[in-house]
């Protein structure tokens, strides 16, 4: 007899790159806004996603955050998208 293997939670980050992350995040909350809710110099002077790539790849704190605000909009897609009985693009 087999025992069911206990279903994970979604993770939102599995399989998505640091490059898709900016993109999509970028997109949907502009530079500045990033800027505003993660203070680094990459997002406030100049940003592009090849200066925030190179920045985060080599700072773990300031990825770590970029993950954390991903996961929050990815989650918030999610509600939003079973809320309104549709699905999000991407999920």
């Amino acid at each position: 007899m087999t025992t069911p293997v206990p279903s994970k939670p979604q993770d939102h980050l599995h399989g998505v790159t640091l490059e898709r992350m900016l993109t999509e995040l970028s997109a949907h909350h502009g530079w500045e806004e990033m800027g505003r809710r993660i203070p680094i110099k990459c997002f406030t002077t100049n940003p592009s996603i090849k200066s925030s790539l190179a920045f985060l790849r080599k700072t773990p704190w300031a990825r770590a955050k970029v993950e954390v605000m991903y996961r929050w909009y990815r989650e918030k897609l999610a509600k939003t998208a079973n809320k309104d009985g549709g699905s999000a693009a991407g999920l």
